[in-house]
């Protein structure tokens, strides 16, 4: 009967939440809603509105939960703004939530009373902190709810690693691999000087041919999750450090076992019980499944969480998720079967669709994606592409087992990785037609390492989507903070004409040219840190790194133009501005060509005026 009554509750909260609009579901640090011109702290729990004010502190973050659309919404940038903008800033991450996930939460939510402010990992993995307070009856009864929920949650989850280790035994086949898909190569169309005399005519600017052709990214997906939330085990405390202190040597007296690491230059940890036990006497079927089976026990499950953590907290991307799994198996058992069976295990997981395969005793990964890499031999298993980590084997014993609700990784960045500062030596960038604007740079080379092994690929076939996902990484934090604030005091007050002209020219005249064939050897795209960092850019570094900077301190929508060897963009201007233009879905944008040296806004550089382009869009 006290059953029946609990159903009944929480079936009755669930109703009610369904009538709100974003619920608060976790707070970190300091943050307050604004109401009738006063401020107060955000409770845990409460409702919030699209009209509400908040204002973030610095380092504070706050998660809602919109129950209805199924979504969450993490919300991490300081300052002062309306709910409603914040939803929709680049820099709010949006979740899908799992029906098992919302399903626990309306539970929690109801059963538990008030909660103290905790640290929220991932929409698939979840810590909670109670109040000090003593147990009613009810809660005591609701406890046992809760444990037979997460009973049935670990008890699938144990089935589906029981059954695949099972198949792991017997389901190998012998692939050959798809040959590589070499970089494109094309002759790169040189830098163009426009004559000072020619710089002041008036220009009334002509339509720019268009080939029909507008490419487009696809919508970014929430990173994959576990096939069931993973919930945190009882010992010791979890990975919930002071990121200020992440660096640090933390003495730890619970007797936990840690595994430390370093992922590109950034001090990491994760616990991990039991290493010694992990042991492959070879590569055969049988042991591997055997190896599997020790994975699948909840001793490692506090291991996952963490992981998942780490990624939510550091805002890694899939790949980069991907390389910090390596970097944490290796730190464990070196590089050896052992650890690449870690990987293997955590990858997948965490949700995501992997293979695994053996070549003369060796173990390896294959990763699926719908992003094709560049100069990377791959397997067609299911008529999905498979991509071996770290080798390149034309012929592998592959596994066919696969897990419940996979996904194959995706190589879109949709915000910056967050890792340890390392600056890099600063440099002066100054304009020649506007001498005053000098700016000292500096970018985090951490991030240029991460960079520099990030693949090149592309997407539907297509080689100048891989534009696209270069352009559409955010900045990282040293240069939102340094580089963009530098910037705008040169252009506050103006127009959008004049703000966007000395952008391009600062572009145009800072930065030196130089062809990728001769410094990298071949073909290589920049992410915008990486133009400021290097000594020499080319076109579509250039036009990368434009685009980011009028996205970022102007709010105004820009567009990729690809011409055959040539790569420039173009602006949406809000106000009358003059010049060579594309008409787009009935908007106006004016060419910008940073590679086209003096030249003002509107002006299409010679040999391309007469030429059909290209439009790929970018995420404004």
């Amino acid at each position: 009967m006290k059953r029946l009554i609990i159903l009944l509750c929480v079936s009755c909260w669930a109703v009610l939440l369904q009538a709100q609009q974003y619920l608060v579901y976790s707070v970190t640090g300091h943050v307050d809603v604004e109401e009738n011109g006063k401020k107060r702290e955000v409770k845990l729990r409460e409702k919030l509105t699209p009209q509400n004010v908040l204002v973030l502190a610095y380092k504070a973050q706050i998660v809602l939960l919109d129950e209805a659309a199924g979504k969450q919404y993490t919300l991490q940038q300081p300052g002062r703004a309306v709910l409603k903008s914040m939803l929709s800033d680049r820099h709010t991450t949006v979740m899908t939530l799992t029906a098992q996930y919302l399903a626990y939460m309306k539970a929690r939510l109801k059963g538990r009373g008030e909660l103290t402010a905790h640290r929220h990992s991932d929409p698939a993995t979840v810590t909670r902190e109670v109040a000090g307070m003593k147990k009613d009856e009810f809660e005591v009864e609701f406890d046992d709810f809760e444990r037979e929920a997460w009973k049935e949650y670990d008890e699938f989850r144990s089935q589906a690693n029981k059954e695949y280790a099972e198949f792991v035994e017997k389901a190998w086949k012998w692939y050959g691999a798809k040959p590589p898909i070499p970089k494109p190569k094309e002759k790169e169309v040189p830098p163009v000087v426009m004559p000072k005399e020619d710089r002041m005519k008036a220009i009334d600017g002509v339509p720019v041919k268009i080939d029909g052709q507008v490419l487009r990214l696809p919508t970014i997906k929430p990173q994959p999750v576990p096939v069931v939330p993973i919930h945190e085990q009882e010992e010791g405390k979890g990975n919930d450090e002071e990121e200020e202190k992440v660096e640090e040597e933390v003495e730890d007296n619970t007797g936990v076992s840690y595994a430390e690491f370093t992922f590109y230059g950034t001090p990491l940890r994760i616990r991990y019980t039991e290493k010694e036990e992990l042991t492959l006497k070879d590569s055969s079927p049988r042991a591997v499944a055997s190896a599997w089976k020790l994975l699948s026990k909840a001793d490692f499950d506090n291991t996952i969480f963490d992981c998942l953590a780490l990624r939510s907290r550091h805002q890694l991307s899939d790949w980069a998720y991907l390389m910090m799994l390596d970097s944490m198996s290796v730190a464990c058992h070196g590089k050896s079967n052992e650890a690449t069976l870690l990987m293997s295990y955590l990858f997948c997981q965490s949700g995501y669709k992997m293979r695994m395969g053996v070549s003369d005793g060796r173990l390896c990964l294959l990763y699926a994606s719908k992003h094709h890499i560049y100069s990377q031999p791959y397997y067609e298993i299911d008529d999905e592409h498979f991509f071996i980590y770290g080798s390149q084997i034309e012929h592998l014993n592959i596994c066919e087992a696969s897990y419940p609700k996979e996904q194959p990784l995706s190589l879109l960045i949709p915000q910056s990785q967050v890792l340890a500062e390392n600056p890099s030596k600063v440099r002066l960038l100054k304009s020649d037609a506007f001498p005053e604007m000098i700016v000292r740079t500096t970018v985090n080379q951490n991030l240029i390492k991460f960079c520099n092994d990030y693949p090149s690929s592309m997407l539907d076939n297509n080689f100048m989507t891989r534009w696209a996902m270069y352009a559409n990484m955010p900045f990282e934090a040293s240069v939102r903070e340094n580089l963009l604030p530098a910037l705008k005091k040169y252009i506050e007050g103006k127009s959008q004409k004049e703000s966007v002209e000395r952008l391009l020219n600062w572009v145009q005249t800072a930065f030196v040219y130089e062809y990728d064939d001769k410094v990298w050897g071949g073909d290589r795209a920049f992410f915008a840190e990486e133009t400021l960092y290097y000594p020499y850019c080319d076109c579509e570094d250039r036009s990368i790194l434009l685009s980011r900077l009028v996205r970022d301190l102007l709010g105004l929508k820009v567009i990729l133009v690809y011409y055959p060897g040539h790569l420039a963009m173009a602006v949406h201007f809000t106000e009358d501005v003059k010049g060579d233009y594309i008409e787009l879905n009935k908007e106006h944008y004016v060419v910008c060509d940073p590679t086209y040296i003096g030249a003002p806004v509107g002006r299409t550089m010679p040999r391309m005026n007469n030429q059909t382009a290209t439009v790929i869009l970018l995420e404004q």
